[in-house]
C-alpha cells in the first residue's frame, strides 16, 4: 500500500511556495504591484493579471514539478543521482525534435501547429531515452560512465543537428527559434498551459503508482523481480512518460536544465531515499525551484529580462560540480 503524502514537509515547501508565487506576480514590475491590491484593480490591470503574469507563474510551477518528477523517475530507472533530462540528452533531443518541425515543417505544412512540434519533440526525446539506457545497461546493471559518456555524446549529436537545421532558417527563423532554445515562459497563452498541466499531472500520477518498483528497482533489476515486480514493463513507463512529460515542457518553454538534478538530490538529503516521499516532494520543490528562479530572470536586470534556461545554468552547473567532488571524494 502507498504510504500517505508526507504532510509536514509537504505543508513546508506549499508555505513556501505562496509567498514566492505572489512575489511573482506583484513585486518587482511597473504599473502593478501589491500596494495596487488594497486600491482596487482597474480592468486593464485584471487583464494584465489574468492573461500575462497569471499563466506565466503556473506554467512556471507546472514545467518545475515535471521536470523535477522525471528527474526522480529517470534516476531511479539509471539507479544513479546524476541521471537527469537534460544531462543524459533527453531535453536537447526533444529541443532538436521541436527545431525541427519548426524550421523544415513550413516545407510540409503552410502553418505549423504546436501539436506537431510536441510530437515530434516526444518522439525525439523517447528514443533518446531509450537509446541511452540501452547503451548504459549491460546484463540488468547501469554502467554510470557509459550513461554520461552515452549523454555526452547524444547532447553533441543533437546539438550539431540544432545548430545544423538554424544554419538553413531565415532570419524570423533564427531569432526566434534561438531565443526559445534558452528558456522563456513568457507569453504563453492559458491554453498551451492547461495541455502542459495536464500532461504534467497523467504523467506523475502515472509515475507515482510506480514508487513501489522504483524502490525495489534502485536495489538491482533482479531484486525487482524477485519481489515480483515487472522490470521492462517499470522501464517502458518510465521512459514513456518521463519523455512525455520533458518534451511537452521543451515544446513550449525551451531547454531548462538542472532541476531533475537539483531538486531530487535536495529532497533526498531532506526526507530520505523513499521514492513514496521523494517523488510528490520533489514536485513541489521543482514548482517552487522554478517560480523563484524565473521571478530572479525577471527582476535581475530589469527591464531586460535573462533567459530563464541561461539563469538555471549558472545555478546548476556548480551544484553538479559539487556533487562530482563529493562523489569523487566517497570513490577515494
Amino acid at each position: 500500500m502507498v504510504r500517505a503524502f508526507p504532510l509536514k514537509p509537504g505543508l513546508l515547501l506549499l508555505a513556501l511556495l505562496i509567498p514566492a508565487v505572489f512575489a511573482h506576480l506583484f513585486v518587482g514590475y511597473n504599473g502593478l504591484n501589491w500596494q495596487n491590491l488594497s486600491q482596487g484593480l482597474s480592468p486593464q490591470q485584471w487583464f494584465i493579471l489574468q492573461e500575462l503574469r497569471l499563466p506565466r507563474v503556473v506554467m512556471a510551477m507546472v514545467v518545475g514539478a515535471g521536470l523535477a518528477v522525471a528527474g526522480v523517475a529517470l534516476q531511479a530507472l539509471f539507479r544513479n543521482p546524476l541521471a537527469e533530462p537534460g544531462l543524459i540528452g533527453v531535453a536537447s533531443s526533444s529541443a532538436f525534435g521541436a527545431v525541427f518541425i519548426m524550421v523544415l515543417g513550413g516545407v510540409l505544412w503552410q502553418q505549423v501547429a504546436l501539436w506537431q512540434v510536441g510530437i515530434s519533440a516526444f518522439l525525439a526525446g523517447l528514443l533518446a531515452t531509450y537509446l541511452i539506457y540501452r547503451l548504459a545497461t549491460r546484463k540488468g546493471q547501469t554502467d554510470v560512465a557509459l550513461m554520461l559518456l552515452a549523454g555526452v555524446a547524444v547532447n553533441a549529436l543533437m546539438g550539431a543537428g540544432t545548430q545544423m537545421l538554424l544554419s538553413v532558417a531565415d532570419l524570423v527563423e533564427l531569432r526566434s527559434v534561438t531565443f526559445w532554445l534558452m528558456g522563456s515562459l513568457v507569453n504563453l497563452p492559458w491554453s498551451s498551459v492547461l495541455l502542459v498541466l495536464f500532461i504534467v499531472l497523467l504523467s506523475t500520477v502515472m509515475l507515482w503508482r510506480l514508487v513501489r518498483a522504483m524502490n525495489a528497482f534502485v536495489l538491482g533489476e533482479q531484486s525487482a523481480i524477485y519481489m515480483g515486480f515487472a522490470s521492462d514493463r517499470l522501464k517502458w513507463q518510465v521512459i514513456f512518460f518521463s519523455a512525455l512529460m520533458v518534451s511537452a515542457a521543451v515544446a513550449l518553454v525551451g531547454v531548462i536544465g538542472f532541476v531533475g538534478l537539483v531538486v531530487p538530490h535536495m529532497i533526498r538529503l531532506w526526507v530520505g531515499a523513499d521514492h513514496r516521499l521523494v517523488l510528490p516532494l520533489s514536485a513541489l520543490g521543482g514548482a517552487l525551484l522554478l517560480v523563484l528562479a524565473d521571478w530572479l530572470a525577471r527582476i535581475l536586470l530589469y527591464p531586460l529580462e535573462l533567459p530563464i534556461g541561461l539563469l538555471m545554468a549558472l545555478l546548476g552547473a556548480p551544484f553538479f560540480l559539487m556533487m562530482l567532488l563529493k562523489r569523487r571524494q566517497g570513490w577515494q
